[in-house]
């Protein structure tokens, strides 16, 4: 049997991936805006909470059920793992809290994974499809939710993704020193090339991190947070 071929970023499988997602986005911003309560719209936004649910948990199922359960890899989590688990509850529920907590995390890491991807097979392999798929289906989740939903970040919203950020890192690093991981990245960089090359070596890079995501959080609020301020004016 061949190997697969090697991941090689910004390629063409990788621009060709970024396209759909770009494209499923769209479309369903566009659906949402237009028949916001649509029996269509529900289906499309519990289908996409499906998948957020079965491409996070589905690594832990697929290695139980073989026997080769591995606790590298097999636990959801990294922090994408969050925004997804956020992003379906946000589809599920429309509530305030989890689609502001998806739209943060979703566009302030998954994001950047999708634009450096921590991955090294190429299409098609099965590797590359649950990347894109799981990565692809929370970025479409945090900006379908405030742009196809309306639901905006609203006035604390930083404050409270910070806290979740904050609580994410303690446990998880509580939980990678007990079991030998590197959950979150956390304990090591990833193999591939990412922004964490250029935020010093470990353990300073994670709190580089820590304050990369406030900037990346106030970046994302400012449009609303400017929106907020001209209501609270007039």
């Amino acid at each position: 049997m061949n190997s697969p071929a090697a991941f090689h970023a910004h390629g063409p499988s990788h621009l060709a991936a970024l396209a759909v997602i770009a494209l499923a986005g769209g479309g369903l911003v566009a659906l949402a805006r237009r028949r916001p309560d649509a029996a269509i719209t529900r289906a499309c936004e519990h289908s996409l909470a499906g998948v957020l649910v079965l491409l996070t948990f589905g690594r832990l199922v697929v290695q139980g059920v073989r026997g080769e359960f591995d606790v590298q890899s097999a636990l959801p989590l990294h922090y994408c793992d969050v925004a997804a688990m956020s992003g379906a509850l946000a589809l599920l529920t429309r509530r305030q809290w989890p689609c502001e907590t998806a739209y943060f995390f979703g566009l302030a890491g998954t994001l950047q994974a999708l634009v450096t991807p921590a991955l090294q097979v190429d299409f098609p392999a099965p590797r590359f499809w649950l990347f894109f798929g799981s990565h692809g289906a929370v970025v479409i989740t945090a900006l379908h939710v405030v742009l196809g939903l309306r639901h905006a970040p609203q006035s604390g919203a930083v404050r409270r993704a910070m806290i979740v950020m904050t609580a994410y890192a303690v446990a998880v690093g509580i939980l990678n020193s007990l079991l030998g991981t590197n959950y979150g990245f956390l304990c090591a960089k990833p193999p591939t090339a990412s922004l964490m090359d250029y935020l010093g070596p470990w353990p300073w890079y994670v709190g580089s991190l820590w304050l990369l995501g406030l900037v990346f959080y106030i970046v994302l609020d400012l449009p609303f947070s400017i929106r907020r301020h001209h209501v609270a004016r007039g």
